[in-house]
């Protein structure tokens, strides 16, 4: 209880599709209403700071135009006309589908879809304790994370690392490949300990000069996906004029020495050609990491929307390794604690039932599979019904024009379970109203620190909304298939799977708030032995077998460099296409959740790509006009906006928009390709080579 206020405070954590997970203390005004959303002061990695789309939640959760009853389709696919229905005929009628397309093509035939709307292991993952039990088609996650995390494993052996809140004793903050000011805020807040408490500077490294970047001591400014040649470069400062541990190297990694000679000839003059950046400021970056010890990486999911990602974040993760620094507090390097929460998912997942022979459906290659394409269905049958929760793949997804295309099929059925009518649930058959994190109970981990919570339901939801547990509960047993989870609550299941999973009882963790499973020092500095058999970290990757959740191969993985290296194998531009576009994060918009807040959408504006103002000035095109962007994939149109703090022949356009908010409805993902990436798949959403030109002059000022 606030005692100013006489308001109720409550604690969550936020599951957003956010590495920081960040823990909450919540105004319950009364059983269906809440107040201010502030970070908690008792979670140390929170620290008190969470972001202004989440401290505005209210807004969110009691919006006028949230979803509150089933509907069915009344009018053509994409109409937006819709009537009511009951659940009970809601449910009826997607297992009544659902049971037609397997009469007819088999079961593959049904295709739950669903990703990161909200973290929380019981509503997110167990729709594909549906699949597995109905040997539905498998649902193969690619949009996020895969590139990065085989890049991280390749050197350490596992996905974990120094504890995040080391930032605070760091002496250099590196922060690479994020835009933390915009997406990960709880790093800033260690990072700015570090600089007010030990004088520490912070460099950041990005293809633009977004916020983070102004934010920093030391800025340096990439072309897009060339990561590695920079990385290479650094590495060959640091061994040529001696700030390459020698000990260090030798206890420590496979094959210094074959490095050393290895990047004898990637020079920061042969860098600099690659990425752009100057001779002088890649030496004397490389200087600073190497004259301070204590140098935190803070390596993020920028290296995982590039076709050579994996390779960047490899060729990254090596410098702290040449120079030694993991050998001290405030050293070393962070991506994700992935490896160290250990939940035994077989309750939530239905792994118990999982048919391994049964297909497994990529992702990212959504359009490709909807319009029939043989390979990207594994040679299998046509995707004929999908439940889909939370997503909005009509908006996210790359390749736009062929998931438009895909979804408009009349042969196709589509149940969209959502809190908002998205783009994805106006092109859908049967919309159902899903509850909010507040309104029902879930389980989480926070990837980019240590702690685990439980999330309790702390309001009612409004109307009929119902969680995704309930609907897959429902499906269930119309569909006639059983298991013990369909059986039990949310928090029944929580508490099992924590029991199972050797983390105590669901009452205990609850009474935690946030328990803290951080590794002791020696082990997250990898001191007792990095994560390979042999203990070494890992210059040389094995790209064949790397310790990370996803396997399966994608991509060209067999042509990928062993040793860092830049990989040539970016779209690269050429006399059609000059310019290289990338898709980066909005401020106020997390993918499309948020679109639909007021505030989040006055703050964003209108869609808008950055452009280089010599760049502008060659096609004639001033602040303020409407560009067309196109590839060979579609175009799009968005305001441009002149900006010197990208290099030449750099587009970048923060998204997610709704489509409809550009001119003519058609999003910024149209231009995006769902090309394999290597090694584990991937979509490679700031990697696209496009054409610019004027559509329309800026709007006349008003005097």
């Amino acid at each position: 209880m606030n005692p100013r206020t006489g308001i109720d405070i409550r604690h969550s954590t936020c599951p957003h599709d956010c590495p920081s997970a960040c823990a909450l203390d919540v105004e319950v005004i009364d059983r269906s209403t809440i107040g201010r959303v502030r970070g908690s002061k008792r979670q140390t990695y929170t620290a008190g700071v969470v972001c202004a789309k989440v401290a505005r939640y209210a807004e969110r959760i009691h919006h006028p135009d949230r979803l509150t009853f089933p509907m069915r389709r009344s009018g053509p696919k994409g109409s937006g006309q819709f009537v009511r229905i009951s659940w009970d005929e809601a449910l009826d009628e997607i297992a009544a589908r659902f049971n037609a397309a397997e009469a007819e093509f088999g079961a593959e035939a049904v295709w739950p879809y669903y990703y990161a709307g909200t973290m929380g292991l019981v509503m997110r993952d167990g729709i594909n304790r549906l699949a597995n039990v109905k040997k539905y088609s498998r649902f193969y996650s690619t949009i996020c994370s895969n590139i990065a995390w085989s890049g991280y494993a390749a050197g350490t052996g596992k996905v974990a690392g120094v504890d995040p809140r080391e930032m605070a004793k760091s002496d250099l903050v590196v922060i690479w490949g994020t835009n933390p000011v915009s997406t990960q805020v709880n790093v800033m807040t260690h990072a700015a300990r570090a600089r007010k408490e030990r004088g520490a500077r912070i460099a950041a490294i990005d293809i633009y000069d977004n916020e983070t970047m102004k934010q920093a001591d030391i800025r340096i400014i990439l072309r897009p996906g060339t990561d590695g040649a920079f990385a290479c470069g650094v590495m060959h400062v640091l061994f040529r004029e001696g700030y390459a541990d020698r000990a260090y190297l030798d206890r420590y990694t496979d094959c210094p020495d074959e490095l050393e000679a290895h990047l004898g000839t990637r020079t920061p003059e042969w860098a600099s050609e690659i990425c752009g950046v100057p001779v002088a400021e890649i030496e004397a970056f490389a200087r600073a990491v190497g004259e301070t010890k204590r140098s935190f990486f803070r390596l993020g999911y920028g290296f995982t929307r590039s076709r050579n990602g994996a390779a960047q974040m490899h060729a990254a993760l090596c410098i702290p390794a040449v120079t030694g620094a993991w050998q001290y507090e405030g050293g070393g390097a962070f991506f994700n604690n992935g490896a160290i929460f250990g939940f035994d998912k077989t309750l939530i997942e239905g792994l118990d039932s999982l048919d391994p022979t049964t297909r497994v459906l990529d992702q990212s290659k959504i359009g490709r599979i909807l319009t029939g394409d043989t390979e990207a269905l594994c040679g299998g049958p046509p995707v004929k019904a999908m439940l889909i929760q939370n997503t909005n793949p009509m908006t996210v997804a790359p390749e736009q024009a062929l998931v438009r295309a895909g979804f408009s099929r009349e042969d196709l059925f589509v149940a969209v379970h959502e809190q908002f009518m998205t783009e994805t649930a106006q092109m859908a058959d049967l919309v159902l109203p899903a509850t909010m994190f507040l309104e029902h109970d879930d389980l989480y981990y926070g990837g980019g620190h240590q702690h685990i919570s439980v999330g309790t339901r702390l309001v009612d939801p409004p109307g009929e909304c119902r969680s995704n547990h309930e609907v897959l509960q429902g499906l269930a047993t119309r569909l006639g298939v059983r298991h013990p989870a369909f059986e039990m609550t949310p928090r029944e299941v929580i508490d099992a799977t924590l029991k199972k999973s050797g983390r105590g009882t669901i009452e205990e963790l609850e009474a935690d708030l946030w328990r803290d499973l951080q590794p002791e020092f020696r082990t997250a500095h990898f001191l007792d032995g990095f994560g390979h058999a042999d203990g070494k970290f890992h210059f040389r990757a094995d790209w064949t077998n790397i310790k990370v959740p996803r396997q399966l191969k994608f991509g060209p993985w067999q042509q990928m460099p062993s040793l860092p290296d830049h990989w040539a194998v970016t779209e690269e531009i050429d006399d059609e296409h000059p310019f290289r576009l990338a898709t980066s994060p909005a401020r106020s918009f997390l993918n499309t959740t948020f679109n639909e807040t007021p505030s989040s959408r006055e703050r964003e504006g209108a869609p808008s790509v950055l452009i280089h103002p010599a760049d502008a000035a060659a096609i004639e095109v001033e602040e303020g006009d409407i560009v067309t962007l196109g590839n060979k994939r579609g175009e799009t149109k968005l305001m441009a906006k002149l900006d010197g703090g990208l290099r030449r022949g750099v587009l970048i356009a923060e998204s997610v928009f709704p489509n409809s908010a550009h001119k003519g409805g058609i999003g910024i993902n149209v231009l995006t390709s769902a090309d394999s990436v290597a090694p584990h798949g991937g979509a490679a959403f700031h990697d696209n080579k496009v054409w610019i030109r004027k559509a329309l002059p800026a709007p006349a000022k008003r005097d």
